[in-house]
């Protein structure tokens, strides 16, 4: 199927850019509430599925009401089965909103 631009002309479809693993410092973002045991509990998670992540690599924002946290935390992906796995335990906490 061809797909079509604004402006009626046929444009090549792009396929999404290929990881190669495993792959160092891979960024996963995940935003939630702002309570205090946010990053603590996503840690645990990221450990499950990525142990040995750095620590000291992990940033932690605060929106300006406080009421959300964004964390992100550089990991060793090893494969898709492991990100899919991440991601899926990461979305399915009640204090996540968004997996990035």
């Amino acid at each position: 199927m061809a797909l079509i631009g604004a402006d009626g002309k046929q444009v090549a479809e792009q396929e999404a850019p290929k990881i190669e693993f495993p792959c160092e410092n891979y960024p996963v973002k995940v935003v939630g509430k702002g309570t205090d045991d946010f990053k603590d509990l996503m840690l645990e998670i990221f450990e499950v599925h990525a142990p040995g992540f750095d620590y000291a690599k992990v940033m932690v924002r605060d929106s300006s009401k406080g009421n959300f946290r964004s964390m992100t935390v550089y990991i060793t992906a090893t494969g898709e089965a492991q990100l899919k796995a991440l991601h899926q335990q990461l979305k399915d906490h009640q204090l996540v909103h968004m997996v990035l």
